[in-house]
């Protein structure tokens, strides 16, 4: 089902972190055809999220604690994640 991966990582980013803006963005078609990406997309992702709870952190401790809570689709169904991480 089309946005199934999508839906899951908003609602574990959304659960996680309380973001004031939360953006996930399906790049898979921009990136068809090479290695990793496979039929049906879902598979390449834009994270942009604001949230207070990475207020203080610098940004590779931000991306880690979203990589953190990404686990399970980075170790499956995602092959690339790329991500803007901010504190409002």
């Amino acid at each position: 089902m089309m946005g199934e991966v999508r839906d899951r990582i908003m609602a574990k980013l959304t659960s996680a972190f309380a973001p004031s803006q939360l953006k996930v963005t399906d790049e898979s078609a921009m990136h068809a055809g090479h290695a990793g990406a496979p039929e049906g997309g879902e598979s390449h992702f834009h994270v942009q999220i604001v949230s207070e709870a990475f207020a203080g952190k610098s940004r590779l401790d931000r991306q880690r604690a979203v990589n953190a809570v990404l686990a399970d689709e980075l170790a499956g169904p995602v092959h690339a994640l790329t991500m803007t991480v901010e504190a409002p």
